[in-house]
């Protein structure tokens, strides 16, 4: 079994969601960005979804937009980033890692290149959220030869044949929208989702993670009864760095994160 594999056989055994935390790698530089990390995983984080910092996020909103500001203007680049994963990999060898990046940095790059580069730093999933699944034919060819899953969003309003294909394509989990739009916590989850969620479980889909608007620990056991796996949790995160000394944001994001965690335990 590979670590997504491992984390869900695990966390059904206990009878816990997962809780997967969302940074923006670099921000706001890459050794605070490294202690941040490392603070949200010892605080009980069962894996993460890391950002690669872009000009153009078009599925973020100004939490996530500011964040990935904030790393570029600390001079961190998609070489830069991938060594901050490396590191993190060194030191979490059995932690399940997602990169969500877009699509200009892998093309840009080279789509084998990347896929490559990513393999090599101990990625296990990529999400392209500006990739078409209509389109992803050349990034599922690159990560089933570098051994990355690829992991397709289904949004609330999907067609029939739309949750088909992505329950037949996304790996590693589903992201599963919790509302249109773009990231923030500013903007509620909109649950129930429980007729997405089954849709899933019956074309027996990878798990299903949900994501966006996700920032308590009612709303992350609201998402865990309506059947979702685990949730992502990224702008609520990211937004309690806001107004805290630098050396006070680990104990900040691990207190958070602490609290999310105890609400997966069923």
């Amino acid at each position: 079994m590979n670590r997504y594999q491992n984390l869900f056989a695990r966390l059904r055994d206990r009878n816990e969601g997962a809780l997967i935390p969302f940074l923006m790698l670099g921000d706001p530089n890459a050794e605070q960005s490294f202690e941040r990390i490392c603070a949200v995983v010892e605080a009980g984080a069962d894996a993460l979804e890391l950002g690669i910092p872009y000009s153009d996020p078009v599925a973020d909103g100004p939490t996530i937009v500011a964040a990935a500001n904030r790393a570029l203007a600390a001079g961190v680049t998609p070489p830069l980033a991938l060594a901050l994963v490396a590191r993190v990999r060194a030191k979490y060898p059995s932690l399940p890692i997602g990169l969500l990046v877009y699509a200009n940095l892998v093309y840009g790059a080279g789509v084998e290149h990347f896929f490559a580069e990513a393999r090599t730093a101990g990625v296990d999933s990529l999400l392209i959220p500006d990739v078409p699944l209509r389109e992803s034919a050349l990034i599922r060819e690159a990560g089933a030869k570098h051994g990355i899953e690829n992991v397709f969003i289904l949004p609330p309003n999907a067609s029939a044949e739309t949750q088909a294909e992505v329950a037949r394509l996304s790996q590693g989990y589903v992201y599963l929208l919790s509302r249109a739009g773009v990231t923030g916590s500013e903007t509620a989850a909109q649950m129930p989702l429980e007729h997405l969620i089954a849709g899933l479980t019956t074309q027996q889909s990878a798990p299903a993670i949900l994501g966006f608007g996700i920032s308590t620990p009612d709303q992350v056991r609201g998402a865990l009864a309506a059947g979702a796996a685990g949730v992502i949790v990224g702008s609520a995160l990211v937004s309690r760095q806001r107004g805290v000394a630098a050396e006070q944001v680990p104990a900040t994001l691990a207190q958070y994160v602490t609290e999310l965690k105890q609400a997966t335990r069923r």
